[in-house]
């Protein structure tokens, strides 16, 4: 049985890339590619070699035995007998849940009923160190709540800066002048400021402490900007403080790497978070609706509940890549007709990058002439390595801009049988579909696994096509292991068989990967489940 999950597992890389420690996301050179040795056959890669970038191979070579290969730096690469290591349930429990978070809130805030009941978040790498971030908060200045969920590529540093930083870009946009104005009379005389938000992180979060003074700086620049303007008043709207906000930041991310700081760390930083990039997907929750900004290719699916107690998905984003004939229509309609071959290539933008908007990535933003400047102006000494920096220009890099990060905004008016609202990271959705994630939280919300009636075209299947169908249906029905729900949906992302059910063994191989192996075969996971007040949205409320 275990030889049938091992070669399944093996099988799927043939999806995934096969770079080491350089995430799915972005293409790099050839060179970077690390070999692995396996006793059966090696998983296909679906990225071939670029002639972009200097060959790096002498400081990749690899010096391997039989038993267990090591490349740079004495790291250690597995072998075959790594995937045959099987973890006990206790072991695949404790990994599952070691990122978990479930935060219930108040009936009351002290303005009213609270719109959301409870919230639920989880993660799982497959990079080391997990390039997912997650953001959860609650504005004390203006109405609502905010989630955001980020995927970083190109190494994690951009997802960190604006897990950080955006949700106060939004609040201090909804904010109304009257409450600006305190924040600057707090920031002149140097006193306290008064919270802005009210921040619910897992013990395992962390800031970016050295420049937690610039970003300060940035904000305050950014509200004094909204004083001046006449028309700010009573604060933007939800709409147009998310639409700022994310354009806002990410000019505040470029002009961070191009200006001098206080220290060589800051600068380093900036330049880091800059040639990094990220998507980001941010919903503000009121007690009227839900707002949802959305760049790249995370994903918010409103969970809703029908008259019959079945459960059907309704989305509030649109993914920002190249199965979104929309969005290829709108890069190319950027560029003359002369690139209509290039400008996306092999699914990606300019053949490197898979989502089409994002935070950072100046590589797809500035000139060549400011990259390589920006680049030179780093100490001689530093490693460009050690800030996941690699030293390429994107092929026919010919009329930047080639990216941006004004998001996709929509917005959906609260009802009854709007019980839930699922963000999630890629990771997540190309493991489920946004039915299947939307019916595993709403049967572990309700506890109640309904199942639709067999079809006569069923009742003619042979015995072994409704055997299949039988265990099929039997997998629906299983209790929930997790109190979770979000462990609960990435437990059936990684862990269901072709039969719906789940199986211990495919869990297990899928967990028990070693740290450069994982990425080949799955992508970090992030979600986040909002539980909804429904009697907000019952007519003595509205």
């Amino acid at each position: 049985m275990y030889g049938r999950v091992c070669a399944g597992i093996l099988q799927r890389a043939s999806s995934h890339s096969l770079y080491s420690g350089v995430p799915l996301k972005v293409r790099v050179p050839h060179a970077y590619l690390v070999a692995f040795t396996f006793s059966q056959p090696r998983p296909a890669h679906r990225c071939h070699s670029s002639s972009w970038g200097a060959s790096r191979s002498d400081q990749w070579r690899c010096a391997g035995e039989e038993s267990v290969n090591w490349c740079r730096g004495g790291r250690r690469l597995s072998t075959h007998q790594d995937l045959e290591f099987q973890l006990s349930r206790v072991q695949i429990n404790s990994i599952l849940r070691s990122s978990e978070q479930t935060v219930s809130l108040p009936e009351f805030d002290g303005r009213g009923l609270s719109v959301v009941r409870k919230f639920e978040s989880n993660q799982l790498a497959a990079n080391t160190p997990n390039e997912d971030r997650r953001s959860a908060a609650t504005c004390l200045q203006s109405e609502g709540m905010l989630f955001g969920m980020f995927d970083g590529h190109g190494g994690w540093a951009c997802a960190q800066a604006v897990s950080e930083r955006l949700l106060y870009y939004v609040a201090v946009a909804m904010m109304p002048q009257q409450s600006l104005e305190q924040l600057e009379k707090c920031m002149e005389r140097g006193r306290p400021v008064p919270p802005i938000l009210q921040w619910y992180k897992h013990h395992t979060d962390f800031n970016y402490r050295e420049s937690a003074s610039l970003y300060i700086d940035h904000l305050r620049v950014f509200w004094q900007e909204l004083l001046d303007c006449e028309e700010h008043g009573a604060g933007m709207s939800p709409r147009d403080a998310l639409d700022c906000a994310f354009k806002r930041l990410d000019a505040d991310i470029s002009l961070e790497a191009q200006v001098p700081l206080s220290n060589d760390l800051m600068k380093s930083t900036a330049i880091q978070v800059a040639f990094a990039g990220c998507t980001a997907c941010v919903a503000h929750v009121g007690t009227e609706g839900i707002h949802v900004a959305n760049a790249g290719d995370c994903r918010a699916v409103l969970g809703v509940q029908n008259e019959d107690g079945s459960w059907s998905a309704l989305p509030l984003s649109q993914d920002h890549n190249t199965q979104n004939q929309a969005e290829v229509e709108r890069i190319k309609a950027q560029h003359p007709p002369s690139e209509g071959d290039t400008v996306l290539a092999d699914e990606r933008l300019l053949g490197v990058l898979m989502p089409l908007r994002a935070f950072g990535d100046v590589r797809f933003k500035w000139s060549r002439e400011l990259q390589q400047n920006i680049l030179d102006s780093l100490e001689s000494g530093v490693d460009l390595d050690s800030l996941n920096l690699y030293q390429y220009t994107p092929p026919n890099y010919l009329t930047p801009p080639y990216l941006d990060v004004a998001p996709d905004i929509t917005y959906h008016k609260l009802r009854p049988q709007d019980r839930f609202l699922i963000l999630g990271t890629d990771g997540l959705w190309d493991e489920l579909g946004s039915e299947e994630a939307v019916r595993l939280i709403g049967e572990h919300l309700s506890g109640i696994h309904l199942q639709a009636p067999v079809s006569p075209s069923e009742r003619k299947l042979k015995l072994g096509q409704m055997h299949e169908l039988l265990l099929k249906r039997q997998a629906r029905a299983s209790p929930a292991l997790d109190t979770n729900a979000t462990t609960h949906l990435i437990r059936h992302a990684l862990g269901t068989d072709g039969y719906g059910e789940l199986c211990q063994e495919r869990l297990s191989s899928m967990l028990a990967l070693p740290e450069d192996l994982a990425r080949m075969y799955r992508d970090d996971i992030t979600a986040t489940v909002v539980y909804l007040n429904a009697d907000l949205a019952r007519p003595h409320h509205s």
